[in-house]
């Protein structure tokens, strides 16, 4: 037998706990709680955290490097807000261009005002308006 699998058993939802044992660690991914003979669970989740935090800043980048990358960061962060601008900003031109367009396109087919606008632009006095 396996000295691992001596003082660890990983239980499911739903399965049997041996008795004297204790939770030491939850693993979410896998939905298994790790469990441990009562006083040896806590010093393995301990050293658990341990040996994780240990990897974790033996990996982590160096000073300068995690500058850049919060350099790099912050500018994709600038770029996109300044494209959700731009995009908002032509997205309301272009209603609004729609709108003075369609207006235009009313008076065009009221034609009728279209002769009352050249009286008023040469200065002679309205006409009464024509029934047809």
């Amino acid at each position: 037998m396996n000295r691992s699998t001596r003082f660890r058993k990983e239980v499911s939802h739903g399965g049997i706990i041996p008795r004297g044992w204790k939770l030491a660690w939850y693993e979410p991914r896998r939905r298994v709680g790790v469990y441990c003979p009562a006083p040896l669970h806590r010093i393995f989740r301990i050293a658990r955290e341990c040996f994780r935090r240990a990897r974790l800043a033996l990996r982590a980048p160096t000073i300068e490097c995690a500058e850049v990358f919060e350099m790099q960061r912050r500018h994709r962060d600038r770029e996109r807000q300044a494209e959700h601008y731009a995009r908002g900003y032509f997205n309301g031109w272009h209603e609004c261009f729609h709108v003075c367009l369609e207006t235009v396109e009313e008076e065009i087919t009221r034609g009728s005002n279209l002769w009352d606008i050249g009286d008023l632009l040469s200065g002679t006095p309205p006409k009464q308006s024509r029934k047809n």
